[in-house]
């Protein structure tokens, strides 16, 4: 099972069907860890398209926000966790052995720890 973290933002659209929640939710965890707080970002429903290397180089919603590829290098950087939902990659059609080798897949109970757990969270759907 995952680390549980201070703060756990949750993410269930894709690039395509909604950037500015992408944005949001790695500049929101990237604020938990400038705080101080550990963080994680759980992509869940669509958002499993996002564990895909580069899926989120191109992006980017403007000012005042950093490009969402920038954001995640950050996130990672500074200690964050991204985990993918396993059997929601299964239903998606996303293969393990395709994702972003640091981030890791977790189950629904591995969830529900990680929320129970956490001293806040913020979810975007």
């Amino acid at each position: 099972m995952a680390n549980t973290t201070d703060y756990v933002g949750t993410l269930f659209d894709n690039s395509e069907s909604n950037p500015s929640k992408i944005t949001l939710a790695f500049t929101m965890a990237g604020v938990a860890l400038k705080k101080g707080h550990s963080a994680t970002v759980i992509l869940m429903v669509d958002a499993v398209h996002l564990a895909l290397p580069n899926a989120l180089a191109n992006v980017d919603i403007g000012a005042p926000f950093e490009p969402a590829g920038k954001l995640l290098e950050a996130f990672i950087e500074k200690g964050g966790q991204v985990l993918v939902c396993g059997a929601c990659m299964k239903h998606n059609g996303v293969e393990e052995s395709a994702i972003d080798k640091r981030f890791e897949v977790i189950s629904g109970d591995d969830v529900v720890e990680l929320l129970m757990n956490a001293k806040g969270s913020l979810q975007l759907n």
